[in-house]
């Protein structure tokens, strides 16, 4: 079986294309394990920890008005993470996960485990993205790492064949 990080660097490399990650819940886990796949370097532009509100919009651009409106656990920030991630790194592909691992911090509306994951591949004219919600189970870690792998299947997904 193929690791999905290894078919991600192998597809990104076929198509000469980079990649930037904005992780807020998962930590760094995206990178992570793109970053444990050799020829990664070839294919990884930058990773950003975008843990805070504020980092989000420091680091990579998110518009605040965006957090505030719809919430930073939402398809509209993570789709926005996803793209500026592309834009600030100068990459071909963003990949973002925003959410809340636990074991706290959930809401009725927003329960822990709620986390939303996009993948935003520049196109000629603009971006083309794709954002999936997820509801998780598990504690915290085991959240994170199941996050973290979606994440990279939905960027695998978007990648031309």
């Amino acid at each position: 079986m193929v690791n999905k990080a290894s078919k991600l660097v192998e597809d990104l490399a076929e198509n000469k294309l980079t990649v930037a990650a904005a992780e807020s819940c998962t930590g760094g886990l995206i990178a992570s394990e793109i970053i444990s796949i050799p020829g990664a370097s070839e294919v990884l532009n930058e990773s950003f920890i975008t843990y805070s509100n504020e980092a989000k919009s420091t680091l990579i651009g998110v518009d605040p008005c965006a957090i505030e409106k719809y919430g930073v656990v939402s398809a509209e920030v993570a789709r926005e993470m996803s793209r500026m991630a592309a834009i600030r790194a100068n990459a071909d592909l963003g990949i973002s996960s925003t959410g809340i691992a636990g074991p706290d911090g959930g809401t009725e509306k927003t329960p822990v485990g709620t986390v939303f994951i996009s993948a935003s591949l520049k196109t000629d004219d603009g971006f083309r993205t794709e954002v999936k919600e997820l509801h998780l189970t598990g504690d915290r870690n085991e959240v994170r790492a199941k996050a973290a792998d979606e994440a990279i299947d939905l960027a695998t997904a978007c990648i031309p064949k």
